[in-house]
């Protein structure tokens, strides 16, 4: 994997980036801050090369993970961050029980300075060429069986026609684990709710989802406007990913209204439920994208108890940021959502 960082004394390992980053909020102000700083300094003293390593200390937030990323020694790094230190007039990082922490107006920094090394990034790498149909790539993509079926598919039919030569490799979506295999380059992607993600990954929303109630054709008591109490009186199929469990907090939502429904299985996955359903009496929630093609054999109405949406992203580590093949592989990810549009509404009749 090239690494995500681009050395400004000539040789540009970054490519055109991605105008996406961890942290949008309060950009305008961060900036400000940011851009009145450097005003502040003695640029003559200003080496971009440190800045690039300032935003690599800052992500890491360790020295030595930080001089891996860089391809330089440690000595070389920590050097670097002590002309940072006196540039800045701030220790920018400081020890903590665990590798070290950034100060105050480190965090500051962070985002307006990754903005702005994006834009050079952008200006050097902006006549590299890619060439899909010539790839040769192995992308490594980490989620779950609904995102499998409902992005990865797609997204691997469209990749055979365009870059032929680029494989996908789909891993469990290992939470506890992702920063890290990520920083390894073990995983490259990762399509997720980024409510739970790591905040040191950059991530792009992708689509909002939500949940919509399916039954097979001819169902004899599914209709499309049902009460809380005739939804509760169906036998249901729920998804427990942990395996074994028999409610959600969709039973929690009936309780309080004094409801109980009755779940007859419970699925480790959601891949298996429509077509148990279209071959039984059972009915089940699931997310609307995984059933948007199954209108031949499905039944599909909205819930009438209100069941929360979600957010799905996706997700990459800064090491992996300016790499032009990845870059196209996100690009066309997002391009395929954006040519679907939004589902169809579910009138009720």
């Amino acid at each position: 994997m090239i690494n995500g960082t681009c050395d400004f004394s000539g040789q540009a390992r970054n490519t055109r980036a991605d105008m996406c980053s961890v942290g949008r909020t309060s950009h305008g102000v961060k900036s400000s801050v940011f851009w009145s700083t450097i005003h502040a300094m003695d640029t003559n003293r200003l080496d971009l090369n440190l800045l690039v390593t300032l935003e690599t200390l800052l992500a890491e937030q360790n020295v030595t993970r930080a001089a891996r990323r860089l391809h330089l020694s440690q000595p070389a790094v920590s050097t670097q961050l002590a002309r940072l230190r006196d540039l800045f007039d701030d220790p920018l990082l400081i020890p903590a029980q665990r590798g070290m922490t950034s100060t105050a107006k480190a965090d500051e920094l962070l985002a307006p300075l990754r903005d702005a090394l994006d834009q050079v990034r952008a200006t050097v790498g902006r006549h590299v060429h890619f060439d899909p149909a010539q790839a040769r790539l192995t992308v490594a993509i980490a989620c779950t069986d609904y995102l499998e079926a409902a992005l990865v598919q797609p997204l691997v039919l469209q990749l055979r026609q365009q870059a032929p030569g680029v494989r996908v490799a789909v891993r469990f979506l290992d939470m506890p684990q992702l920063a890290a295999q990520m920083a390894r380059g073990e995983v490259d992607l990762a399509l997720m709710t980024p409510r739970d993600a790591p905040t040191n990954l950059r991530s792009r929303h992708l689509f909002d989802e939500r949940y919509v109630l399916i039954g097979r054709l001819g169902h004899p008591r599914l209709r499309r406007k049902l009460t809380a109490a005739q939804f509760a009186q169906l036998e249901h199929i729920i998804v427990s990913l942990r395996g074994g469990d028999f409610s959600t907090p969709v039973d929690d939502m009936l309780a309080s209204l004094g409801l109980q429904r009755n779940v007859v299985l419970s699925a480790a996955s959601f891949l298996v439920v429509p077509d148990i359903v279209a071959r039984s009496d059972l009915v089940a929630l699931v997310p609307q994208r995984l059933v948007r093609d199954r209108v031949d054999a499905l039944m599909i109405v909205n819930c009438p108890i209100p069941v929360p949406s979600f957010e799905v992203s996706m997700l990459w580590h800064e090491r992996s940021h300016g790499h032009a093949s990845q870059r196209w592989v996100r690009e066309s990810l997002r391009a395929l959502v954006a040519s679907w549009g939004e589902p169809a509404k579910i009138t009720r009749r």
